[in-house]
């Protein structure tokens, strides 16, 4: 690791605690608090604030008003978070306040039935821009400074006739931290909290508000994403979940499957933070700015949509992805139409349908591999926008289970941090308001596809917390998604949801009743391998095929070793067949792995001959042999298993023969399985320099096999094998012989 990859780590987990530390402040929606952001990234602000307006805007659970007298819903959404872009023109951010305020005053509700109606609470407001005030005339900053002292009235309780009851939120750079200190001393001693975030200065760029940014290459594939969850070595049986996939309309299955020994689960395809803020030549920027609406209206300009979802429209459009493709003009257009609509008074069902337009077309953009944070943040705050304008659509349970997808890939979309577990919880909230409104006897596509995705939502979430009752939810979800997804209706679609349910069941049986739970995978798996044609879907029966074969392996440790074993086995076979070389050599090389597993425990059952044990170790070695020479032969490729842990299991193998007094070959061959064995335990020794306890697990292992040389061939086997050893090894081995 650099210096440099040192300060980025330490930056980001600086910065995921500032900011949960300022969503929590403003999540307590207290009366008149004055927060100021400090962040000298652009990129950055931009995107806290983004997320911030995601989680806080339209809280889950309140994107619908819900009367007290359970009539209809007919309040809109009112948000409890909106973003102003401060204007350079008249620099005064309580005026804006007031302005929008005005614009849009809170609606009159019931809250309690037969009580007074009351408006809502007022929302809080953050504020971005200040940065741009470096490039205006110096009057004009002053005059910001100068409405900044006047704000001081609107924090303070001594004048309660003209207090803010909002809070605010001001996004600043360093430099301004500290003209605000020295030129509005009374404005900086009514802060409620600083919030500073790292990050270098973002430069200005010529022509554009926008700047350049690193690229990260990588797409979230929204096809069918395998599950590596069984982790075991020789001496560990403990199983580990992995990736899950939803897709958002009509194919929302996820196919997920175990494999087999290894520490690391198959790591996921990474979705792109593609060149969002990159600068475009000035020609190119005027365009794009300026929008192809009949009154020429810059985008900049719109003063009915939100800022944040403008700029995050601007960034997409500005992105090479979208100007290769001639893309970046249609998202503009849409948001000239919602702001001409807007201007019109126009219905909230025409404005709904605008914004859920907008939201369609990045979403589709999402499905076909563009999911970066930018086009997710766009497509989250579009479908909220249209819940808020029209809660009656019948297109209402698809916005919400979307709106749960998109949350479900927030937390999947890098840097994936602590806040993962609150886009869980978001997703599996709005998967339930869709289920809410969702009647199963007339919508039982929509019903089914919703609750197979909140049974994936809470098979993440039991990553983060309670896994058991996580992981009881997702099978309950998804068993309530096959009630009502049949064979007839889709074959496959029936099929992936066993799966998904066997998957379920499978983790489950880790915390409680693991021999029913894990005949219960076991059955739901073999029910969905029966609706896959081998050679139609060859890859996916293959992987159910290796899923039935861990299933198998785990149970054989608590009943049946032998016949289980052996049935994992043969399942671990047929599943080779399709999982081949050829077609998918990770895959091939897992099941691979696993076979070299299932094999090494039932050699070493208590009930298994001499001869059998011998056979079972030559076929052990063969598997974790093949497993081996695949994964080198895919150098850079991650794999779902841990190759150090298949070296030293290889090598023990080797051991075990050799010390097999029934095992009758000559000096030769017991030198040439002993120094394959030291051999593997020293690439694996290699590999965990960083990893102490396995380390010295691995340490051992090599001193056994340095005393089986001395054992089986005497003094000079022994020298033999100390010439292998590096030096640096030496003292520490001989003081262990």
């Amino acid at each position: 690791m650099s210096v440099n990859d040192t300060a980025y780590n330490d930056n980001f987990t600086w910065n995921r605690q500032v900011y949960q530390r300022l969503k929590l402040a403003l999540s307590l929606s207290l009366r008149r608090q004055l927060f100021l952001a400090v962040c000298d990234d652009l990129h950055l602000r931009n995107q806290v604030a983004a997320r911030l307006h995601s989680t806080l805007a339209y809280p889950v659970g309140q994107v619908l008003y819900q009367p007290s007298n359970g009539q209809e819903n007919s309040t809109p959404a009112y948000p409890r978070l909106v973003t102003l872009r401060l204007s350079l023109n008249d620099p005064n951010p309580i005026f804006q306040i007031n302005q929008w305020l005005a614009n849009y005053p809170p609606p009159i509700v019931e809250v309690l039935k037969d009580t007074p109606r009351r408006p809502f609470p007022i929302p809080a407001f953050q504020i971005v821009g200040v940065e741009q005030l470096t490039k205006q005339p110096v009057a004009t900053q002053r005059l910001f400074l100068h409405h900044l002292r006047l704000s001081e009235q609107y924090f303070s309780t001594q004048e309660s006739s003209r207090f803010l009851e909002s809070n605010l939120l001001l996004w600043i750079p360093r430099p301004w931290l500290s003209a605000i200190k020295q030129s509005a001393p009374q404005f900086w001693r009514c802060r409620t909290g600083v919030f500073v975030f790292a990050g270098e200065p973002t430069p200005a760029t010529p022509n554009s508000g926008y700047q350049e940014r690193e690229k990260r290459s990588g797409s979230l594939d929204l096809g069918n994403l395998e599950q590596s969850i069984l982790d075991e070595s020789v001496t560990q049986t403990e199983l580990r979940t992995a990736a899950t996939e939803l897709k958002f309309e009509n194919n929302s299955d996820f196919l997920a499957e175990t494999q087999g020994n290894s520490l690391h689960k198959t790591p996921e395809a990474s979705p792109s933070t593609t060149d969002l803020l990159k600068s475009v030549p000035q020609q190119q920027e005027s365009t794009i700015r300026s929008g192809s609406g009949s009154n020429n209206q810059p985008l900049s300009s719109l003063s009915h949509i939100s800022s944040e979802l403008t700029e995050l429209v601007i960034a997409t459009i500005n992105t090479s992805i979208a100007q290769d493709t001639g893309d970046y003009l249609q998202p503009q257009q849409i948001l000239l139409e919602i702001e001409e609509l807007h201007e019109k008074q126009a219905s909230g069902e025409l404005l709904a349908e605008a914004y859920h337009r907008l939201g369609t077309l990045y979403r589709l953009r999402i499905e076909q591999g563009e999911s970066t944070l930018e086009n997710l943040m766009v497509a989250i705050i579009a479908y909220q926008e249209a819940i808020s304008y029209d809660e009656t659509s019948p297109q209402l349970p698809d916005i919400l289970n979307d709106l749960g997808t998109l949350y479900w890939m927030l937390y999947r979309t890098p840097p994936n941090s602590e806040e993962g577990q609150t886009y869980i919880e978001q997703a599996i909230e709005f998967y339930q308001l869709a289920l809410k409104m969702t009647l199963p006897e007339t919508n039982s596509e929509t019903y089914a596809r919703v609750q197979n995705n909140l049974g994936t939502a809470y098979g993440d979430l039991a990553r983060f917390s309670n896994p058991a009752e996580n992981w009881q939810q997702a099978v309950l979800a998804y068993s309530e998604a096959l009630s009502y997804r049949t064979v007839d209706m889709d074959s496959l679609k029936y099929a992936a949801c066993q799966n998904n349910l066997g998957t379920a069941y499978w983790h489950l049986g880790q915390y409680s009743q693991p021999i029913v739970h894990l005949k219960k995978a076991i059955a739901a798996y073999n029910e969905a391998l029966i609706h896959y044609n081998p050679e139609h879907e060859p890859l996916k029966y293959g992987m159910i095929q290796n899923n039935i074969g861990t299933a198998y392996w785990n149970l054989a440790q608590y009943e049946q070793p032998a016949q289980n074993l052996q049935l994992a086995i043969d399942v671990y076979n047929e599943a080779l067949k399709y999982r081949t070389p050829a077609n998918v050599p990770s895959a091939c090389a897992a099941t691979q792995n696993n076979l070299g597993t299932a094999y090494w425990h039932l050699a070493n059952l208590s009930q298994t001959t001499k001869e059998a044990q011998q056979k079972y170790l030559q076929l052990c070695i063969s598997a974790y042999e093949e497993a081996i020479a695949l994964a080198h032969s895919l150098s850079g490729t991650p794999l779902s298993f841990d190759l150090f842990a298949s070296y030293n299991n290889l090598a023990l193998a080797h051991y075990q023969l050799v010390i097999d007094k029934s095992y009758n070959v000559d000096k030769a061959i017991r030198s040439q399985h002993l120094q394959v064995a030291l051999d593997y335990h020293l690439q694996a020794l290699n590999g965990l320099s960083k990893q102490p306890e396995a380390y010295q697990t691995t340490f051992g292992y090599m001193v056994k096999t340095i005393r089986a040389f001395h054992n089986e061939l005497g003094i000079q086997g022994q020298n033999l094998a100390l010439s292998k050893v590096p030096s640096q090894l030496l003292p520490e081995i001989l003081s262990k012989l």
